[in-house]
């Protein structure tokens, strides 16, 4: 089983924990872009095992735009986008062989969250996330951090299986990220939207409260802990990193 028509990117910067499985999953493709930027780990190495894996080197320039980037050096129009933490089910890549793929469609996958192995229900759940689009017809929005496949105008429909998602090995891994996200959080809205410590402190608090109560994490068991007090750290620090932009730029 080959897929010649449709070429899968992905974007990644030191993911060697998680590479070597999502690469893995793809080897019925006969296009996988990769695009580094700044990779300090093995994560190269890793990838140049796979002869179907084009390695493209470049900056970051935002999850938006650089995914924009990432796809113009996809062979095909149709372009499946993956994150390196990714990995698709047999199940998924059976049914994508057998779709009659529209231009006036864009399609969407089933995605599983974990926290190393556990399977997270509650504090993230399922996501239903587009992935699979015609670039010559859509693209991803600008943002630095939440960016998605443009939808206006298309049809959404649903290919059966699932990713599972890997985002998070260690505690580090969770430090790491909330550092990057709120410093992006903070870069996209500067001079744009207000902020104050108040706001930063009470943004995490609801935040943790949100999580753990309303979504009912505390059955996660210890990941529902952990994925909670970093959503509050993360919502913290994007509204204080904020509030010192705001004040350098006046």
């Amino acid at each position: 089983m080959s897929i010649k028509n449709i070429s899968c990117v992905i974007i990644v910067k030191n993911g060697a924990s998680t590479i070597d499985a999502t690469l893995a999953s793809l080897k019925s493709f006969e296009n996988v872009v990769l695009y580094d930027n700044g990779s300090t780990d093995e994560t190269l190495e890793i990838a140049k095992k796979y002869p179907n894996v084009t390695i493209f080197q470049g900056e970051f320039l935002g999850f938006g735009s650089t995914k924009n980037l990432a796809c113009s050096f996809a062979k095909n129009d149709w372009v499946l986008s993956l994150d390196a933490d990714e990995v698709l089910s047999d199940e998924f890549i059976k049914n994508l062989t057998s779709v009659e793929l529209n231009d006036k469609n864009i399609y969407t996958i089933l995605r599983e969250n974990y926290y190393k192995n556990t399977q997270v229900k509650h504090c993230w759940g399922d996501d239903i996330i587009v992935r699979l689009f015609n670039k010559t017809k859509t693209a991803f929005t600008q943002e630095r951090v939440h960016e998605k496949v443009i939808e206006k105008g298309f049809n959404t429909v649903p290919i059966q299986g699932n990713v599972k998602h890997y985002p998070y090995a260690t505690i580090t891994d969770f430090i790491i990220k909330l550092d990057r996200y709120s410093s992006a959080f903070a870069a996209d809205n500067a001079g744009k939207k207000s902020s104050s410590p108040s706001k930063a402190f009470f943004n995490g608090l609801f935040s943790f409260f949100k999580t753990y109560f309303i979504k009912r994490g505390f059955l996660d068991g210890y990941a529902g802990l952990v994925i909670a007090f970093s959503h509050m750290a993360t919502n913290f620090y994007k509204y204080i990193k904020l509030y010192e932009l705001n004040k350098e730029q006046k």
